[in-house]
């Protein structure tokens, strides 16, 4: 025991070292940004914070609006749309809780990961050589490819302008962030915090810009970048490749998910349900990675269900700002039709609503722009809601019965963007997420994988392809170069075999044969023959060589 004791007391003194070196900030250069809401604009003037707003189409759009702060529902009257003469309107109207931990927490992580470990991943990365380059050295090179564009949804204001943006300038490049239609005001006050920064560290002032607008905006971006990053719908997805593909450039897309959320019956239940309505609820649901389809083991579904219905039921909706609410707005208006559509056609075809949250004090000028939490039980494949992309607060829960049966039922889907699997015997759950055909898994927890920023995000099928986040990402936005040099120059070079050289002797093909067979034979016999031979025959080569530079004697 003594023995023990003080490499015990070394890993408790480290442990304690690292935990307070975690806690001691890194000194960075001090900035201000102006925080108001407001920017007074002339009616003529068609900026904000120098960064257009064009209106849609050719023609201006002279329809007047109805409008309506989505964090207070504070009405603001009738205005043209999509022009900069009203007052600023906050954008998406998500509680503080789902902004600090969707939003801004998983960007200080991206900061701090890229501080701590983005230059080492952009140091040239030396490779092994093989068999017949024994003599070079091998590394692969990591450039700026110049501009990087990014379009981007309108759910996370914030972590979506800023993703894209700091991977794009840590590895060298400028960023144009092309912010939604739906969402621009945000914009505007991420653009100063942007130049704040840029500021405060000399950089040039115009490395990022920040641009609005419709189709046409996204069009001309596509054509003007040398990489584009794409955050949106496969169908709008699909446009941007066909774009892209006139200038040839690379293509990073994140088209959103169906993602499965499984439940083993031997998982420790009142800390899985509480995991499981996060998974639902965050955003109010306008989450990419969020989970949209529930399996829950026959076992234990009954409980299951009871315990989420009870803590739905407990759930208040309303504008974040003008009180206590546990779930926000829906962006856009339309979009809870959508919602109710997918429920309506979920009951029509035996889906049953086991519980539903409740409206707060939404005020006489509230508009449709809240839905409230549901859980649909009896549901299956044949219901819209288990095969489209939901992006809402809808918990449709379906039994299990075997491991078999999940792993069918999860990848019965167009989309392949993350899992969370939970089980008390973790190999289960790690062999169950091993199966789905998507491209991040969290085991018994849920989208874990993205505050892990080390690691790449992105899916496959109607997900998307490509990689954003982590050290995929990050040498995504760069021009990758393979670098191969000479190990001991000047003293070991590359010499053509006498053989081979031009014009290729008789014997050439036979000298290339026994080259192979001696570096890639089958059995260490067969190289060791094949060697011999290859000596023999270059040995040969010189004495003949020799010969013929002999001047002959006539005498």
């Amino acid at each position: 025991m003594a023995f023990w004791w003080p490499l015990l007391v070394l890993a408790a003194a480290y442990a304690l070292c690292r935990v307070l070196l975690l806690l001691i900030p890194p000194t960075v250069p001090s900035m201000e940004v102006d925080a108001s809401d407001g920017i007074p604009i002339p009616r003529t003037v068609l900026f904000i914070d120098d960064f257009p707003i064009p209106r849609k189409g050719k023609a201006a759009q002279t329809d007047k609006v109805r409008c309506y702060e989505p964090a207070t529902m504070k009405y603001l009257g009738y205005f043209p749309a999509l022009t900069p003469d009203e007052d600023i309107i906050r954008d998406t109207g998500k509680t503080m809780v789902d902004a600090s931990l969707g939003e801004i927490m998983t960007t200080c992580e991206k900061i701090t990961w890229l501080l701590d470990e983005g230059e080492k991943w952009l140091k040239p990365e030396y490779r092994s050589c093989g068999r017949s380059m024994l003599h070079k050295r091998a590394k692969v090179e990591f450039y700026p490819l110049g501009v990087i564009g990014a379009i981007v949804s309108w759910n996370y204001t914030f972590h979506n302008v800023f993703n894209p943006m700091l991977a794009a300038v840590f590895s060298g490049n400028a960023a144009v962030i092309k912010v939604s239609e739906h969402a621009s005001w945000s914009g505007c006050f991420y653009y100063r915090i942007i130049q704040a920064a840029l500021l405060a560290v000399g950089a040039p002032d115009n490395l990022v810009h920040i641009i609005t607008g419709f189709a046409e905006t996204g069009q001309a971006l596509v054509s003007s970048v040398d990489k584009i990053i794409f955050v949106g719908s496969p169908g709008v997805g699909r446009m941007i490749m066909q774009k892209a593909s006139e200038t040839l450039i690379p293509v990073t897309l994140e088209l959103g998910g169906k993602d499965a959320f499984i439940v083993c019956e031997d998982v420790d239940l009142p800390n899985v349900v509480q995991v499981a309505v996060r998974a639902a609820l965050q955003s109010s649901g306008q989450n990419c990675a969020g989970a949209e389809r529930f399996y829950v083991h026959k076992d234990i579904y009954p409980t299951f269900v009871s315990r989420i219905v009870k803590i739905i039921k407990s759930i208040s909706v309303g504008p974040p700002l003008s009180g206590r609410y546990d779930m926000g707005a829906i962006c856009m208006i339309e979009h809870s039709e959508r919602l109710q559509n997918l429920v309506n056609d979920a009951l029509d075809k035996g889906a049953e609503i086991a519980g539903r949250g409740s409206f707060g004090n939404l005020g006489e000028d509230a508009v449709d722009q809240f839905f409230l939490p549901t859980v649909l039980v009896n549901v299956n494949h044949t219901m819209k809601i288990m095969q489209e992309e939901a992006f809402g607060p809808i918990l449709p829960i379906m039994k299990f019965s075997s491991d078999e049966d999940v792993i069918q039922l999860a990848n019965d889907s167009k989309y392949g963007l993350g899992c969370a699997v939970f089980s008390g015997d973790q190999k289960r759950a790690i062999k169950i997420a091993s199966q789905l055909h998507c491209g991040v898994a969290a085991i018994n927890d849920f989208a874990s994988s993205y505050m892990c920023q080390s690691l790449p995000f992105g899916g496959v099928k109607d997900s998307g392809f490509g990689r954003f986040a982590g050290v995929e990402g990050l040498r995504a936005c760069c021009l990758v170069k393979a670098v191969v040099e000479d190990r001991w120059w000047p003293y070991v070079k590359t010499m053509i075999p006498k053989p081979i050289q031009y014009p290729v002797s008789e014997n050439g093909f036979a000298f290339q044969q026994l080259l192979v067979e001696t570096l890639y034979g089958i059995s260490v016999w067969d190289r060791l023959r094949s060697l011999v031979n290859l000596l023999k025959m270059i040995s040969e080569q010189k004495a003949l060589a020799t010969r013929k530079k002999k001047p002959i004697n006539r005498d």
